[in-house]
């Protein structure tokens, strides 16, 4: 089911307004209030994945002068949407407010990095993780152990600080970290996969599982041929 602006406004007033004595236009008023608290705690996500951007933009620079070569094919990022962050609260049972979104999603701001090699991905890895600003809150290794699936990446959940004008705020910040050919099969995976009514299914999933092992293969072969 699709979900609009207007039906996470209805949910948040289910949630926190109470009071049957208000109007409609005093609820409608009510959550305009409610929603800044979210709309800044988004303002901070942002300002943290300009943070992790220029952290892998240094390490790339510096890369480029000790291995002559960028280990950095291109960065990308992106925020959660507000729909979908609303969706997930909603199947997890949760209430809309700034609180259940910081502690209960740690994908709202995400940094995916495409390599040129696999060894570039453990390059990078540790040398984000050895900063001392940079705490590592979860690491899932899909490359050296894949996904039933043939998927290969490296996860990280990260913690790490914004300086406002008078505060200090610690974010968290999801990081994929691919290669080309990585990223290649996953990003054809996701189109096929939500394709609707597919027939022979399993005969499909098999398909993209060889795909990914003969990708993973040729991402070896590079390897060796540089």
């Amino acid at each position: 089911m699709e979900i609009n602006r207007l039906d996470i406004a209805k949910q948040i007033i289910n949630d926190n307004i109470t009071d049957p004595s208000m109007s409609e236009a005093e609820k409608f008023n009510a959550i305009g209030q409610q929603l800044l608290p979210i709309q800044e705690l988004m303002s901070y996500y942002r300002c943290a994945l300009m943070e992790v951007e220029t952290k892998f933009n240094v390490l790339n620079e510096e890369m480029s002068i000790l291995f002559d070569r960028n280990p950095i094919e291109s960065i990308k990022s992106r925020e959660k949407s507000f729909e979908s962050i609303f969706a997930k609260l909603q199947r997890k049972g949760l209430p809309m407010t700034e609180a259940s979104i910081a502690s209960n999603i740690n994908d709202i701001a995400g940094v995916r990095v495409i390599c040129s090699f696999q060894e570039d991905v453990y390059k990078l890895t540790d040398a984000l993780l050895q900063q001392d600003d940079v705490t590592l809150i979860i690491k899932k290794d899909y490359i050296r152990n894949p996904k039933e699936n043939g998927y290969r990446s490296m996860h990280l959940i990260i913690e790490i600080p914004i300086f406002l004008a008078k505060r200090k705020k610690m974010m968290r910040v999801e990081i994929q970290l691919r290669t080309i050919a990585m990223d290649y099969w996953a990003s054809l995976e996701h189109k096929l996969k939500y394709k609707q009514e597919v027939e022979d299914a399993a005969h499909v999933i098999q398909e993209l599982k060889d795909c990914a092992d003969i990708i993973a293969l040729v991402d070896r072969r590079m390897e060796k041929l540089r």
